[in-house]
């Protein structure tokens, strides 16, 4: 069974283009114009992966149960 990943938005780096949340809406949602985790740890999902490395400018990093990069890559 694989451990749960940790999602994180850096939110100054965010420029709220939305693309994470039309990828991953389960994961994903626009507050106040920046992109903001649903929940702080998922189960794997390859859709998270797609969403960090599909941000423009980097802003969400996905980590594993170890705290290693898992996206963007």
């Amino acid at each position: 069974m694989s451990a749960d990943w940790r999602i994180a938005v850096d939110a100054r780096r965010c420029i709220g283009s939305g693309g994470c949340v039309g990828m991953a809406p389960a994961h994903f949602r626009l507050e106040a114009g920046s992109a903001t985790p649903v929940a702080a740890t998922v189960e794997p999902d390859e859709t998270v992966i797609d969403a960090a490395e599909s941000c423009p400018v980097e802003a969400i990093t996905v980590r594993d149960d170890d705290g290693e990069v898992v996206a963007p890559a």
